[in-house]
């Protein structure tokens, strides 16, 4: 069971975020006020007085996030419970650890290769189960072995092996990060420090790296171990809360077993992912359950349980959008072909889904009947790719396939499918001649470059519907559409 979310003070790219800064608005009336004051005094009169209130400010805030500690989070560990955890996960972890490829030791000389290894391992089990992982991760590998190989690779042939994996943004960073390390003249980053200067690697990702590569004694904080920690001191505060999540950091920080720090964040993880699950935990089985707080006071009182650890946060309701996909397939009669080719469109490089191929659609203000969409999409066609029917094309056939709901972080999109198959009056050739959108970027592709190609499931789950449609039903035109076509061959 892959972890589901990455807490991080640096949200660059991780499986979470952390609740932003925010100043206290007490303090900043009276600076204001006091540098007001100031103006027509000198710069060097001016700067002790202003250099004193921020060190106030400063020591102000700092006593405010010591006290965090105490509360609901009370204390660290003291040093024989640090101790008696690291003994205890470090022989569980190597008794018991999962066999995965990313966790192959490497020989000192090729530490750059495991960090890469590592790097691309835990990008990918970002909100990502490792049984879904292990063949993306397999191929990716096959693909490009080293950080040198990724950086010679395009985009699109990116988002291509990244295609089903979902989050798509990860690959992009995954390249962009790789391209920037090679170019630069220090070789791999192996401290979190410079790690975090990579694009697409936040705080979690850095320690991951530099303690399981560069065995560097830094902590990591994912959703697993946010669980773990949480259940072991009985943590009951917010884990989203910024003095919270920083405190929890320092907790993982005190943990990290300074001779096997990489080992010993991995046992953490793995403890998270296999026995201190979310809903079903195995305490029975757990190799620290008796430094478990939760787990103590289960026993103590049946009222509580460890499930109520850390506290469940509401998520934010995604919203609703409604999207009206035209699969657009071009016969070409005159060739006899038994299927035609199928247009698809490049989605911009920025926002979501960047980059990457999907049928011509549209997104509707509302939920809208039949009639509606089908003038949405006509519009579109006709301004995008000058297609218009009775016009620059013959409609052979155009078929509702409907519809289903796809789910993203934060939105629900309905998608409504129709198929519309059509036959070009000046041919192929002549598709998109005359556009006036010079940055549509578009292909034609058959029915087996269709099948073969790195597609979003939603995608896939379109074109599903489009072959389920022409198993079940012919779409050669019916009479009065070939007569329509023969017209159109005596006319042209």
């Amino acid at each position: 069971m892959a972890c589901l979310l990455r807490v991080a003070r640096n949200p660059t790219f991780e499986r979470s975020t952390v609740a932003s800064k925010r100043q206290n608005p007490k303090t900043i009336p009276s600076f204001h006020c006091k540098a007001s004051s100031l103006r027509t005094k000198t710069m060097s009169q001016s700067s002790a007085p202003g250099e004193k209130l921020k060190r106030k400010r400063r020591e102000k805030k700092a006593e405010e996030e010591e006290e965090a500690i105490g509360g609901d989070i009370e204390d660290l560990f003291s040093d024989k419970e640090t101790q008696k955890i690291r003994m205890s996960l470090l022989d569980w972890y190597d008794a018991n650890k999962r066999d995965l490829p990313w966790r192959k030791r490497k020989d000192e000389s090729e530490k750059e290769r495991r960090a890469y290894e590592v790097w691309v391992s835990e990008i990918m089990l970002q909100q990502t189960r490792v049984q879904t992982v292990l063949e993306y991760y397999k191929r990716w590998m096959h693909k490009w072995p080293t950080i040198y190989d990724l950086a010679q690779a395009s985009l699109e042939e990116v988002n291509e092996m990244w295609a089903g994996l979902g989050y798509y943004r990860r690959g992009r960073f995954l390249l962009e990060g790789a391209k920037m390390v090679v170019a630069g003249k220090d070789g791999f980053p192996n401290q979190v420090s410079s790690l975090m200067k990579v694009k697409g690697i936040g705080e979690y990702t850095a320690g991951a790296i530099a303690s399981i590569a560069f065995n560097e004694a830094v902590p990591v904080v994912d959703g697993n171990l946010i669980r773990v920690l949480a259940r072991l001191k009985a943590i009951s505060a917010n884990p989203k809360d910024r003095l919270t999540a920083r405190n929890f950091w320092k907790l993982a920080a005190q943990l990290v077993d300074p001779s096997r720090p990489g080992d010993f964040n991995q046992s953490l993880m793995e403890l998270g992912a296999t026995l201190c699950t979310v809903s079903k935990p195995s305490c029975s089985s757990c190799p620290v359950s008796s430094q478990c707080r939760a787990y103590s006071l289960s026993l103590e009182n049946r009222t509580i349980s460890v499930t109520n650890y850390p506290t469940k946060v509401v998520k934010a309701k995604p919203r609703c959008d409604f999207c009206s996909v035209c699969v657009l397939e071009i016969l070409n009669l005159e060739r006899n072909q038994s299927g035609g080719r199928f247009v698809l469109v490049k989605r911009p490089e920025e926002g979501l889904l960047a980059g990457l191929w999907e049928f011509p659609s549209v997104i509707l203000d509302k939920e809208a009947g039949l009639a509606t969409r089908r003038n949405a999409i006509n519009l579109y066609l006709k301004d995008a790719f000058q297609v218009e029917p009775k016009k620059t094309c013959t409609i052979v056939s155009r078929k509702e396939l409907g519809e289903f709901v796809h789910i993203f972080t934060h939105i629900r999109r309905k998608v409504y499918v129709e198929l519309l198959v059509v036959q070009l009056t000046g041919g192929t050739d002549d598709l998109f001649k005359d556009q006036a959108n010079h940055t549509l970027t578009w292909k034609c592709v058959g029915s087996d470059a269709l099948s073969t190609m790195g597609l979003t499931s939603a995608v896939r789950k379109v074109y599903s519907m489009v072959e389920a449609h022409k198993q079940g039903s012919s779409v050669a035109p019916d009479s009065s559409n070939r007569a329509a076509i023969s017209r159109k061959r005596r006319i042209s």
